[in-house]
């Protein structure tokens, strides 16, 4: 008992003399220090500081939101800065993916043969991980992409109105079919080639993306029409339900064997995704596809003669915005194709939103449960 006593006091002794001279956890302002000193400063003030300072550098930190999803602890050095959007191959075939599920938003519309892709979209063009399987663009894709004034990735595309969309905007973008880039940011997974088609082996190097687009000398700001958030979030950390309808599951239908479900989860207070019947993993986490926020953008959807490419209408429609366990009826647009969705309520209000991730189904038909 005597020994323990005396390695307390030791302990105290030295904390209180760190302030005359010995090396101290808290490097406290000369004034500080010495009224600290001729006060009788104890262990335990000390630590006080110490703790009040890890909080408040904390709470500078939390302060700092992500754009797209309005989630705290961001990366400040990624603020104002453009987000970069992915082509995802989505055909059953290439499943699972992999880096999907650190996508801050995902669009999935449906391709040739009632099949679908999606785009990732990720805020921090410097933390994204390698992405697989990565496939060519359809045109609407880049019209997404470019609302969003986010650099464009993808790995071909058709050779008639997806390039004549290319072209027409000249969005900034990388290609895996263009030589400058294949075996220095595209690359085919060696491993998965053992397994899958080619075509399902293709991924973008993530960490690469900074140095691809410096070589490639794109504008890394966002265009002053895009620095804010595209959301109005709520402030609350927990989920609010928006009013409407109850919605614990519901189906996005693109066609009769391709469709996304999602379930809601109340102990995490997001929605579950499955591709077709089947959970959606991320092959790097093991997790499933989860989001907080879903959005059914309704829309017409028909096919675009030889080939069945399909028509994809992004002016205008109705859908629902399903967050909590609710669903609540929305009107949309596009108004130009440099702009981003415009969200409202029926009455043409902007709607809340809570913080997290977002999922978009573009779509003719969806159902709800």
């Amino acid at each position: 008992m005597k020994h323990a006593k005396k390695i307390l006091f030791a302990a105290a002794l030295c904390a209180c003399l760190s302030l005359t001279g010995c090396s101290s956890k808290v490097d406290l302002p000369e004034s500080t220090g010495s009224q600290a000193a001729t006060s009788g400063t104890t262990v335990t003030e000390i630590t006080s500081a110490e703790t009040q300072i890890t909080t408040d550098q904390a709470k500078s930190h939390s302060d700092i939101q992500n754009p797209l999803t309005g989630e705290y602890d961001y990366n400040e050095a990624a603020v104002g800065k453009r987000p970069i959007a992915i082509m995802i191959n989505n055909i059953s075939q290439s499943l699972p993916q992999y880096g999907i599920g650190s996508a801050d938003y995902i669009y999935e519309v449906v391709v040739e043969g009632g099949i679908t892709r999606m785009m990732g979209v990720f805020a921090d063009y410097t933390n994204i991980p390698n992405v697989c399987s990565i496939r060519s663009c359809r045109y609407y894709y880049p019209i997404i992409a470019y609302g969003l004034d986010a650099i464009y990735c993808h790995w071909g595309m058709d050779k008639t109105i997806a390039a004549e969309t290319l072209d027409r905007l000249d969005i900034d973008r990388f290609d895996g079919d263009d030589s400058a880039y294949y075996g220095s940011l595209f690359y085919n997974d060696e491993e998965r080639l053992m397994n899958y088609d080619r075509e399902h082996t293709g991924y973008i190097a993530g960490s690469e993306i900074p140095a691809a687009i410096e070589r490639a000398g794109y504008r890394t700001d966002l265009s002053e029409d895009e620095k804010h958030n595209l959301f109005d979030f709520n402030t609350e950390e927990a989920p609010i339900s928006p009013s409407g309808t109850s919605c614990t599951e519901l189906n996005v239908i693109f066609s009769d064997s391709y469709y996304s479900t999602f379930t809601f989860d109340s102990e995490s207070g997001t929605y579950l995704k499955q591709h077709s019947g089947d959970p959606q993993i991320d092959a790097t986490t093991g997790n499933q596809l989860a989001f907080t926020n879903v959005f059914v953008l309704r829309t017409t959807v028909s096919p675009r003669g030889v080939g069945q490419l399909m028509d994809v209408e992004l002016s205008s429609g109705t859908g629902y915005y399903v967050s909590n366990g609710m669903a609540q009826e929305i009107n949309w647009s596009k108004p130009a194709e440099n702009q981003n969705f415009v969200i409202t309520d029926t009455s043409g209000n902007p709607i809340k939103v809570n913080r997290g991730k977002c999922y978009f189904g573009i779509t003719d038909n969806v159902s709800l449960g």
